[in-house]
């Protein structure tokens, strides 16, 4: 039950969700006009409000293939600026579809919006997408934060998530630019980055990405590493924990061929967690196990 209300709030855009709140959304939640129609391509202009600033390649890929068999399932939303010049508030990655298959024109709906509505209607639509980095998640929140004059607090509870959530993904902001980008690459998780936040010290910040990176650290090894940081005196004993982990863990997903992670607790006990992507993988690899 809770699930489905969670999903109905995600579900509303952020002109709904923000009219109850006080004197913030009086100016966003007057778009008018709502028609579709098809523009040609030359036309339009990319909107400077964009939080995106990568798009998967693959994915555009899948969807220019998509476009190709069924056509275009959803309309891109541009504003008109001028008789013959329009801009674009969502649908970028569709634009860029169109542009790929040298079609001139793409179906369209036309708003009548303001700068803030346009920001507002590609930080929603972004939010709301499937395959948004952790990064791109926290410019996302903290635009609609500085921009659109929320708190966290007001933020979490128009969205439907909770403040420890929000807070979370903002606290990445303030990790070093080359870790931020290692998020964004996926070469380190959100965990990795929410480990280090506490670390003021760019340069021990960035030794400690550079170690997670080499001996392939879990999130709950990261951590150790960081307690051992703050705490000399265990350092050595961790740091060897580390090192027989790292070969040991390779060891082992090398004779599973499969992603084996080991979670050692302060009393030297622990849990293997082994991967498979199949019952016939699964399979594969209980037999291994037993031989």
């Amino acid at each position: 039950m809770a699930k489905a209300t969670k999903k109905q709030v995600l579900g509303r855009g952020l002109t709904s969700i923000l009219k109850d709140s006080k004197n913030k959304a009086s100016s966003i939640s007057k778009i008018k006009t709502n028609y579709s129609t098809e523009i040609e391509i030359s036309k339009i202009t990319l909107n400077p409000f964009q939080p995106r600033s990568a798009f998967n390649k693959e994915k555009l890929e899948e969807l220019i293939i998509s476009i190709k068999n069924i056509g275009l399932i959803q309309p891109i939303t541009v504003k008109k600026l001028s008789k013959n010049e329009f801009q674009l508030i969502s649908g970028e990655r569709r634009l860029r579809a169109f542009k790929q298959l040298k079609i001139n024109k793409i179906p369209c709906y036309i708003r009548k919006a303001n700068d803030q509505e346009s920001l507002e209607m590609a930080l929603v639509e972004n939010i709301h997408r499937q395959d948004l980095d952790a990064i791109e998640i926290a410019i996302s929140y903290n635009r609609l934060i500085e921009e659109i004059k929320l708190t966290q607090e007001e933020l979490s509870d128009k969205i439907g998530k909770k403040r420890s959530t929000v807070s979370n993904y903002l606290r990445l902001l303030k990790l070093n630019p080359i870790i931020q980008s290692g998020i964004k690459d996926g070469f380190i998780s959100m965990g990795h980055g929410r480990a280090m936040i506490n670390i003021d010290d760019e340069k021990l910040q960035l030794s400690i990405y550079e170690k997670i990176i080499s001996k392939n650290l879990s999130v709950r090894n990261t951590e150790r590493l960081i307690k051992s940081l703050k705490n000399p005196h265990i350092k050595k004993k961790n740091s060897n924990v580390l090192l027989d982990f790292t070969k040991e863990k390779n060891k082992t997903e090398k004779n599973l061929d499969t992603k084996v992670e080991f979670i050692f607790k302060n009393d030297n006990s622990g849990k293997i967690i082994l991967s498979f992507k199949s019952k016939s993988d699964f399979q594969r690899i209980v037999k291994k196990i037993n031989e």
